[in-house]
């Protein structure tokens, strides 16, 4: 359980005797604190659940609440806890970082929920210790500074090969890991056609639905639309439509999920697309002028780059 982070001074063996980083984290979202002995209480199996659980991006709530409920002594009701936004960095991180470290709003940004969390928490404790290695050993794993590279072909995207030949990345030595992508696409169209659309009022009948399932059959397909992508075996794919009369336009957002060795944000987007040119075609009978727009990938997360979200 190493990887889920500890950063102590005493190691946190597979036997989870303390409460590694993760699990922490899953008990602040949970708004529970539980002491140490009450921790000890609870079985292996289900003190590694709940760090498992801290390890996701998205925190199980109700999972962890339910596991800490058979611990003795009992877990004591605290304010919510969440992560650390990715929008700023934590006070005081940049005049605690080793010398001639380098760190950034967007290294920090790329950093996944658990990420940020502990180095927040490894943070505070060296602080408190007048310890600078216990900030520096997160970072090491955390957030370690890239090695310099060479411009050939290869650096300048994953798909090229050293001698600039188009290739298929391979992922075999990646561990499978939960993945997620939401992307948009907008349709701008006449005011009537929106008010046509939000009444139903359509030859061709069901728009909306026919243009959610054409994103999420679209999804599905996406390693034989683009070339280089991998076949992933999708978990879920969602597609919302928001129809806006007073803007005279759609905005379509669609979502992908699969636990693989790469991620999805190619079949989200994938997805919004295909439902956008749907409902362009459901409609160009009664208006041609219609644009679609704006197709972009507004978050994703799991993997190596950890989380990323487009700001507004």
């Amino acid at each position: 359980m190493k990887e889920l982070f500890s950063f102590e001074a005493e190691e946190i063996g597979p036997a989870l005797d303390l409460v590694p980083l993760a699990a922490r984290r899953a008990l602040d979202h949970a708004g529970l604190r539980l002491p140490l002995e009450g921790w000890r209480s609870l079985s292996l199996e289900d003190r590694r659940r709940i760090t498992r659980a801290g390890a996701e991006e998205i925190v199980d709530v109700p999972s962890v609440a339910a596991i800490v409920q058979q611990a003795y002594p009992p877990a004591l009701p605290m304010p919510l806890g969440g992560d650390p936004s990715p929008d700023h960095l934590p006070e005081g991180l940049l005049l605690a970082l080793p010398a001639g470290r380098a760190f950034d709003l967007r290294t920090w940004a790329s950093l996944s929920g658990l990420a940020r969390f502990s180095l927040v928490h490894c943070l505070r404790r060296a602080s408190k210790r007048g310890d600078p290695s216990i900030l520096a050993a997160a970072l090491d794993v955390l957030a370690p500074e890239a090695a310099p590279q060479k411009a050939d072909a290869t650096s300048l995207s994953s798909h090229l090969g050293p001698r600039g030949d188009v290739r298929m990345v391979d992922v075999a030595e990646k561990a499978p890991s939960q993945r997620r992508a939401v992307a948009v696409a907008r349709v701008r169209m006449r005011p009537e056609t929106a008010s046509r659309l939000a009444r139903g009022d359509t030859p061709k009948g069901e728009v909306l639905a026919t243009a959610r399932i054409a994103g999420i059959m679209a999804a599905k397909r996406t390693p034989e639309l683009i070339p280089m992508c991998h076949a992933i075996a999708l978990t879920h794919v969602a597609i919302a439509l928001d129809v806006d009369e007073a803007g005279a336009r759609v905005t379509i957002t669609a979502s992908a999920e699969a636990t693989d060795r790469t991620g999805v944000e190619m079949e989200a987007m994938v997805a919004a697309s295909m439902a956008a040119l749907t409902l362009y075609d459901m409609l160009k009978g009664i208006d041609r002028e219609m644009v679609v727009e704006d197709v972009m990938l507004v978050e994703k997360s799991g993997g190596r780059s950890g989380h990323f979200r487009r700001k507004p």
